[in-house]
């Protein structure tokens, strides 16, 4: 009897320690499919130097389950993508059916070179370990050629930049309040109510909150600072009609329908097809009830158009060089990168095209008749995308009765001085050095009977336009710090500036 239980002791446990292994086996097949998909993605974003999302944004989205061994793999095969492209160059193993699948054969590839060798089932897994042998020759031919003794001196070995930049979390408070999110994360984390956004919660650098069951049920959004004071600066009301121009991936989508209380209606615009999956996934996770997803170019949209007449605010984040959160999405890993910086003439061809279209989207916002408040926003840190459009639009602005606000007065940092007056002042910019991200908010909002019917009641509407002209010249920073001359909306968020329109 002893040795019978002996034998069926020792046949469980190998029976669980195979469980275990195809459990394992099971994680890294589908793992390597996941990242396969986010790399192709990546890829061919950066290609097209217009990317579907970051790389962080594409793994950490709701469509991948492994998220942690997606990141590394994705991560780790970027970092080696040249050495592993001049590998199977070199070995001349691939026929035309795995030069089809390019993305999974650079994963796979990857992983038997340089990763950890767990398991490799799956067709294409059982390709390359039979060819294991002509990839590691291939791999010491070219430490031969290259006249390095190791992989580490064929490339850069780029880090995640420690920006020691504090991790920040929106409340969706369509779920969770922020007490409720403040006790539950408190559990676990410092964290702190973040002092210009309401809803925002600061916690350590380095927080790993990914897998966190309220990030994953929708009830709290990894959102930086920046990009959460976006759909805070427009300020919707519950109850209006708001237009998001360029949606995706829906993060300030999401925030505007929170600051609305669900009510009112959404109509969430975005062109790109897999943007608007993205855009898709992150409206069903907040639990919105007022967005409607309008698939289409915003610049194609007629004002006139009925279903339009009743939108009262725009956010407007249309695409841009992205060149303020380059650290944050990771773009050190992207062969663009490391390929060098473009040109001269390249980079101005590019930051030229892109403001061409951001004119042309920001003059179009101006156009729709019931319209009262937009917010032009970019993560750039260019003057081309930033200030020189908000200085070529004003002229059509002040015709259509539009006037420059001040979003969060007691932010420190404004815009660059390049216009003729004080007008900068009323801009807003995120430095990415000691912000760590850098993003440009402008806000504009209408004068006249659909301004002033607004519930939000007006101090000092009668301030001196010429006064505060005057005033704001000589003692810029004295406006900056108090407004004493300059009329503010009661909710504290913005000021209004009145008199760039008088030119």
């Amino acid at each position: 009897m002893v040795r019978t239980t002996a034998k069926t002791s020792s046949a469980a446990a190998g029976k669980s320690k195979k469980s275990r292994l195809s459990n394992a086996e099971r994680s890294a097949y589908f793992s390597r499919r996941e990242a396969a998909k986010v790399l192709r993605s990546v890829l061919q974003g950066d290609a097209r130097r217009r990317a579907v999302g970051s790389i962080k944004s594409l793994v950490y989205g709701p469509s991948v389950k492994n998220k942690k061994a997606t990141f590394a793999l994705v991560c780790q095969t970027l970092k080696h993508l040249s050495i592993v492209k001049d590998v199977l160059e070199t070995a001349n193993i691939l026929n035309s059916r795995w030069k089809r699948q390019e993305e999974l054969i650079y994963i796979i590839t990857y992983d038997i070179l340089f990763g950890q060798e767990i398991s490799f089932i799956g067709d294409a897994e059982k390709f390359l370990v039979r060819r294991k042998d002509a990839l590691q020759s291939a791999l010491a031919r070219i430490l031969v050629r290259k006249k390095v003794k190791q992989v580490e001196d064929l490339i850069d070995l780029y880090q995640t930049p420690d920006t020691l930049k504090p991790r920040y979390v929106r409340v969706n408070t369509l779920k969770l309040d922020i007490d409720s999110a403040l006790n539950e994360l408190g559990k676990q984390f410092m964290v702190q109510k973040d002092d210009m956004v309401p809803d925002l919660l600061r916690l350590p650098p380095k927080c790993d909150l990914h897998n966190h069951p309220l990030v994953m049920n929708g009830s709290v959004f990894l959102q930086g600072k920046a990009s959460s004071m976006v759909a805070a600066a427009l300020d919707p009301e519950p109850g209006w009609e708001v237009l998001d121009a360029c949606a995706a991936p829906g993060n300030k989508t999401a925030h505007l329908a929170a600051l609305m209380k669900g009510k009112g209606k959404i109509i969430a615009c975005e062109l790109n097809k897999d943007r608007i999956k993205r855009l898709e996934d992150t409206i069903r996770l907040s639990g919105a009830p007022n967005v409607q997803v309008l698939p289409g170019d915003f610049l194609s949209l007629d004002p006139k158009d009925p279903l339009f007449s009743k939108v009262r605010a725009i956010l407007l984040d249309p695409s841009c060089s992205g060149s303020g959160t380059v650290a944050e999405r990771l773009d050190h890993l992207l062969p663009s990168y490391g390929a060098g910086p473009a040109s001269d003439t390249t980079e101005t061809e590019r930051l030229n095209k892109l403001a061409t279209f951001q004119k042309k989207a920001l003059a179009h916002a101006l156009s729709f008749p019931a319209v009262e408040r937009i917010v032009y926003s970019t993560c750039s840190i260019h003057q081309i995308e930033n200030e020189d459009v908000i200085k070529s639009i004003l002229p059509l602005a002040a015709s259509n009765g539009f006037l420059l606000a001040t979003p969060f007065p007691k932010w420190r940092t404004r815009g660059l001085p390049v216009f003729e007056g004080s007008e900068h002042l009323h801009l807003l910019r995120t430095d990415p050095v000691e912000d760590k991200e850098g993003f440009f908010i402008a806000l504009f909002i209408k004068r006249g009977p659909p301004f002033e019917t607004t519930t939000r009641a007006i101090r000092n509407p009668r301030a001196s336009t010429t006064e505060a002209h005057t005033q704001s010249n000589r003692h810029p920073n004295k406006n900056k710090r108090k407004g004493a001359l300059l009329p503010i909306l009661f909710s504290g968020a913005f000021r209004i500036h009145l008199n760039q329109v008088q030119r």
